[in-house]
């Protein structure tokens, strides 16, 4: 009896959640955040470097996470997380994006990391 009653709890535990964290890359791909994140990151990218000619985002695995959280009394609004390509005048090369996004689409931070 115990095995059926966890065959039905768990499914329906686990079935919304999955649900709920996971945002289809269709969905994402109109998303304001994007944009601002991809753009800002171009800007800064460079200034460091001006060989950079674009930043182009995997929007199939870009994620959109929007929250309320604060972090050293700054509202923090959302995150986006996915693969970039970095595409220079002779070659490119595959990043991670970490974004934050504050009050307003306002980004904060914007972070390309090694993969």
């Amino acid at each position: 009896m115990k095995i059926r009653t966890l065959l039905i709890v768990i499914p329906a535990v686990l079935f919304p959640m999955a649900a709920y964290s996971q945002t289809a890359g269709s969905e994402n791909a109109d998303a304001p955040e994007i944009d601002a994140c991809r753009a800002s990151g171009l800007i800064a990218l460079k200034e460091r470097s001006p060989a950079i000619k674009d930043v182009e985002l995997d929007l199939d695995s870009v994620r959109v996470i929007k929250m309320n959280s604060k972090i050293g009394g700054v509202d923090i609004k959302a995150m986006v997380l996915g693969d970039a390509s970095i595409e220079k005048k002779t070659s490119s090369k595959a990043k991670n994006l970490i974004c934050i996004l504050g009050e307003k689409g306002k980004v904060l931070l914007a972070v390309f990391s090694d993969q």
